[in-house]
């Protein structure tokens, strides 16, 4: 039996009476969505309620065929779709709930959007990790719904009909080349799913915890006895152990034509409620980098032939990964023998994507003198604002967003049991308190800093770094800010920065997507294995 609860009853009727009281003067109602759960499921449900309404005719417009399969956010077109949200903390099969769309909204309430033809779509995000991975198994979703916003008009009822499947860990993203497509079936014969319980992970959640990872063992593997370097991959915001099918394609493919070096490939997985925990010993999501490092490869060694010594040690990681991977190598610079990270997340935080979080009054949203942060950038034009990124992402949920994801791996824990967040996200006041702590702990060019001579006989000529001159989030900055440390240290560093490469072309060149990965495997394999590769055309030394 469908109702509507009395809170918002309540709502709607102190609405009425306002514009009865008010008739010429008021301000436009609120609107009001109701959403029932109608066929998706048949049991009792909660989760993050979001109701997306983007104008039907620019939906259409960018459909393949005019047909528009969903109503979904696009963080490089974050106001084109707007959307509301509302926490439930219980709906039941026939049951129904009401959102107001003016309440927690974005870019603003609903109340604002201009009549016209729109399509909207309701979704159940039944695990709260929507800001990280999107619709997700298990999520409830509506069907695209034709609106019409009048003046007076009423919304109709969404209704819940569908379950969002699981996704296949073998499923393709459509943009995956036909080689890489032609390849898969080969390659997931040598690849091997390994999951371990970590005792540290375990110990600090109070619950089982496990790391996990996709092992790629290269041609000839399972004839011989020999061992091999190994190469430890961790992936980027928003990447998963699900998503690892197109990379185990490659590297496999690659491989059987010689087009990179025999390497065994451990594609981490790094992703959890809060983000991308990032293999760091985080107070907030537990000793990561310690269970890798300490319990999970020396297991691996036990079971694959690796050469198990620091030499044939080596890390790989883009964007998030990139962060991971320096810190890694910096944390722990006697296990690996060199990392090789690409386009990273901010190292200096004198540059936290365009923010000194140092300065004196520090803001996240406004420079110095009232103009907006930039967030994100293609082709030299502004895409997003950090305060609009930061906005949206509030809407959509309080974990597992991009944002949120730094403050649980950097920051401090407040009395609530969440990490102390860095900035305010009404004001975007920066807490120097809070990155007082993060200078401490996590920044990386300040560690290096501080700690060189101690690092130095271990770290010396480690550090790889490539990143794009263009690159859509502004993370060059910080990687001159490094190199500048680096150069100050007179440390053996190899930093490259790549004219007019964005973060998500640095790989390319020409029609080759990987052709930087491969240049990257050879210098690995060349270190491990002096004299022994045919390196292809190998990356300039610095």
């Amino acid at each position: 039996m469908k109702h509507t609860p009395v809170r918002a009853a309540f709502a709607l009727a102190l609405l009425a009476c306002g514009a009865a009281a008010h008739a010429d003067s008021a301000p436009l109602a609120h609107r009001i969505v109701r959403v029932s759960l109608d066929g998706a499921t048949d049991k009792g449900t909660s989760g993050r309620l979001l109701i997306f309404a983007a104008p039907a005719d620019k939906a259409k417009a960018a459909a393949k065929d005019g047909k528009v399969e969903s109503v979904d956010t696009n963080p490089f077109q974050p106001k084109a779709v707007s959307v509301a949200a509302r926490e439930v903390s219980w709906i039941a099969p026939g049951q129904s709930v009401d959102v107001d769309a003016d309440g927690e909204a974005f870019p603003s309430g609903f109340s604002s959007l201009p009549p016209g033809e729109y399509l909207f779509q309701a979704v159940l995000d039944v695990g709260h990790d929507y800001n990280y991975s999107g619709r997700h198994g298990g999520d409830l979703i509506s069907d695209v719904t034709p609106v019409k916003i009048t003046a007076g008009g009423s919304i109709p009822t969404l209704k819940l009909t569908k379950t969002v499947p699981d996704r296949d860990v073998w499923q393709l993203p459509p943009t995956a080349p036909q080689a890489v497509r032609d390849a898969l079936p080969e390659a997931r014969k040598h690849a091997h799913a390994e999951t371990l319980e970590s005792k540290a992970l375990t110990a600090f959640a109070g619950r089982p915890q496990s790391i996990r990872a996709w092992v790629v063992t290269p041609p000839g593997y399972e004839q011989g006895n020999a061992t091999y370097p190994v190469v430890y991959v961790t992936h980027g915001f928003g990447g998963g152990f699900d998503r690892f099918a197109g990379t185990i394609a490659t590297l496999w493919d690659a491989m059987s034509k010689n087009q990179m070096p025999p390497m065994i490939w451990v594609l981490l997985d790094e992703s959890g409620p809060t983000g991308t925990h990032e293999f760091a010993d985080s107070v907030n999501n537990g000793p990561w980098g310690l269970a890798l490092t300490t319990e999970y490869i020396p297991w691996l060694e036990t079971r694959y032939r690796m050469d198990g010594k620091t030499s044939g040690r080596f890390l790989n990681g883009h964007s998030s990964g990139g962060w991971a991977t320096l810190w890694l190598q910096t944390r722990y610079p006697k296990i690996f023998g060199g990392t090789w990270s690409t386009s990273p997340d901010p190292s200096d935080f004198h540059d936290f994507t365009g923010i000194d979080l140092y300065a004196p009054n520090a803001n996240a949203y406004k420079h110095a003198d009232g103009t907006d942060i930039p967030l994100v950038r293609d082709k030299g034009e502004v895409i997003s604002t950090f305060e609009t990124f930061a906005r949206l992402e509030r809407v959509l949920g309080a974990y597992g967003g991009q944002l949120a994801s730094f403050e649980w791996v950097f920051s401090p824990r407040g009395a609530d049991g969440r990490p102390l967040p860095m900035f305010n996200r009404d004001t975007g006041a920066v807490d120097p308190h809070v990155v007082a702590y993060w200078r401490d702990h996590f920044d990386i060019a300040q560690r290096l800093r501080t700690q060189w001579p101690t690092l130095k006989p271990d770290l010396d000529g480690k550090i790889h770094l490539i990143v794009g001159t263009a690159d859509t989030f502004y993370l060059d900055g910080s990687a001159k800010l490094l190199k500048d440390t680096l150069d100050k240290l007179e440390a053996k560093s190899d930093i490259e920065f790549l004219p007019g490469k964005t973060h998500f072309d640095l790989y390319t060149e020409g029609d080759d997507r990987q052709a930087l990965l491969k240049k990257i495997s050879w210098e690995m394999y060349e270190q491990a294995r002096p004299g022994q590769g045919k390196p292809q055309g190998r990356l300039p030394k610095h």
